[in-house]
């Protein structure tokens, strides 16, 4: 009778795992299909724009727009390479005066927005700013006596965004020289090697699979940029899908110039995929022995606090003066009606976007572990391309179907009731929390799965057999445990919801303004001063999540 009980209770519990992961698998399936929507529409967008828009392109400004993209990338992936892979070798193979206080504080430029950037070194460096009016009064020159760079170039551009984003690589590049062992970078300076030889012939051909991914990741930021490259005008691939849709009103063109977009950064994220995959083998990398940090001193110490200094103090402080002065001299009310609104739009898309991209991330995960397969495989990596699509070929790739649909939604009930529907999808706020989710899904998976790391696998199995279902082994078991990386995935989706720009510029409801249009909208009519505000509420948003990542460094 006993067994007999027990197998009953035991079909049951194996009926309703199955049923729950089916409902996790068609969930899990509908979000691959969501985030892989844009890629289809833009593809499909593009084939059907016709060959007099391509050729008409090819003609005229694809080859400058690729141009461009190619110098800007190159640019940022060397000046990313430089500042992180040095800064990160010195404040963790050396010790000097400040090191400790490096290690956080080369993190904190990624706080800014690169736009953001932009705005404060325009007013800083531009011919009616501060530094050029203080020369032509301090020499009595005119303005054609003297040559200043241009700070609106392409050069300009490159700049801003190397100092927003060598974290990436100086994060990646620490970690990995933190997991190096002693061993064969002192058997080489046993065999006569210097310590920059060593470095170069030992240290950072370990480390190159783990410098290469930051340097993926800085350069696919920097295609998806529109910000910084629109008030500089530079114009790139993103400038152009822009421009293509609004300005021309040309849907053709710029779903075939969003095609090239993201063809270059499929191919980036292949890359950075295969540099993650190969970082796996290099075992003699693994931290067995410690490496004693020398002692720097004299001129090499002063070298070594200048070089950290130097990003530091361009990407961050100098910055915060200069948008704190802007802010100080304008006439932006933060508590005005109309201020009040563009933050609590920002606040309840970031919010929304951020709770449904984690639903979407712990939906995915835990089927991935529910369900080992190609299927749940298939599902995780569809999730995470949309890391590597730049929010103008995401909004592209969401407005041309859906605008379609509620077209011809809108024809056949005027045709047969007479009764016009207008735009019921595009448009809309669930538009763009489905663009924000599938933009930033990656961040919040990742942070998902590096927490399911503490979840053994045999508190599933002991959930099962104590009869609980899948779903009350995730309520009960995974998400007390996983409530620390939740909240840090939370807070990531939010801030970078906070400081996305294109997608909400072209996907906004309207009349329906965030922070960052605001800033962006100051900025365009050359209202600097005005665009400082928004712009500081966003950046201390924004160090919310770089505070995490510090604390965490601080740990190690």
């Amino acid at each position: 009778m006993g067994c007999g009980l027990a197998n009953v209770r035991a079909n049951l519990t194996l009926g309703k795992t199955r049923g729950h992961s089916r409902v996790f698998g068609v969930l899990a399936g509908l979000v691959a299909a969501i985030c892989l929507l844009p890629i289809i529409a833009v593809v499909l967008a593009a084939a059907t724009g016709g060959t007099e828009t391509i050729a008409h392109l090819l003609k005229t400004v694809l080859p400058r727009y690729a141009g461009t993209t190619l110098v800007l990338v190159l640019m940022v992936s060397v000046g990313t390479l430089f500042l992180g892979v040095g800064a990160a070798w010195l404040v963790t193979m050396t010790r000097f005066p400040g090191a400790k206080l490096f290690e956080i504080a080369l993190v904190l430029p990624l706080a800014f927005p690169a736009y953001v950037l932009a705005y404060s070194y325009t007013f800083l460096l531009d011919h009616p700013g501060i530094v050029q009016t203080s020369l032509r009064s301090i020499t009595g020159w005119g303005p054609r006596d003297y040559w200043f760079p241009e700070v609106r170039s392409t050069g300009g551009a490159a700049v801003m965004l190397v100092l927003v984003l060598y974290p990436y690589v100086y994060l990646l590049a620490r970690a990995a020289f933190l997991q190096q062992s002693a061993t064969a970078f002192l058997a080489a300076r046993a065999l006569g090697s210097s310590a920059w030889h060593a470095f170069f012939r030992v240290s950072l051909p370990m480390a190159r699979p783990a410098i290469a991914a930051g340097v993926l990741l800085a350069v696919m930021e920097t295609i998806a940029d529109f910000g910084t490259v629109a008030y500089f005008g530079v114009q790139t691939f993103a400038t152009g899908i822009y421009t293509s849709w609004f300005s021309l009103a040309d849907r053709g063109a710029a779903a075939q110039l969003a095609l090239c977009l993201l063809s270059f950064a499929l191919v980036l994220a292949m890359l950075e995929r295969s540099q993650r995959g190969q970082a796996r083998y290099h075992g003699a990398g693994k931290q067995h022995h410690s490496m004693p940090p020398p002692t720097l001193r004299g001129w090499r110490a002063a070298a070594a606090v200048l070089l950290c200094a130097f990003p530091v103090l361009l990407g961050f402080i100098l910055p915060v003066i200069v948008l704190t002065s802007m802010g100080l001299g304008s006439e932006q009310a933060l508590t005005s009606r109309r201020y009040v609104g563009f933050i609590k739009n920002s606040l309840t898309l970031a919010a929304v976007a951020a709770v449904v991209t984690l639903g979407a991330a712990v939906l995915v995960g835990f089927y991935r572990r529910l369900v080992p397969g190609r299927f749940s495989a298939a599902a995780v990596y569809v999730a995470r391309l949309g890391y590597a699509v730049p929010g103008g070929v995401i909004a592209v790739g969401l407005m041309v179907p859906f605008a379609a649909f509620d077209n011809a939604l809108d024809a056949w009930m005027r045709d047969s009731f007479g009764i016009s529907t207008g735009l019921l999808l595009t448009g809309s706020i669930w538009l763009l929390i489905a663009a924000y989710m599938i933009r930033f899904l990656a961040a919040a998976l990742g942070a998902y799965e590096g927490g399911q790391l503490m979840v053994h696998a045999n508190m599933d199995a002991a959930a099962r057999s104590l009869g609980q279902s899948p779903l009350a082994t995730l309520r009960r078991v995974h998400l007390p445990i996983l409530t620390p990386s939740l909240l840090t995935a939370m807070l990531i989706v939010f801030v970078d919801v906070m400081k996305e720009l294109p997608a909400t510029l072209i996907m906004r409801p309207f009349n329906f303004d965030t922070l960052a249009v605001q800033a962006y909208r100051l900025a365009s009519d050359e209202r600097l001063e005005g665009a400082a505000v928004p712009s500081l509420v966003i950046l201390t948003i924004g160090l919310l999540p770089v505070i995490l990542i510090c604390r965490q460094v601080g740990r190690r």
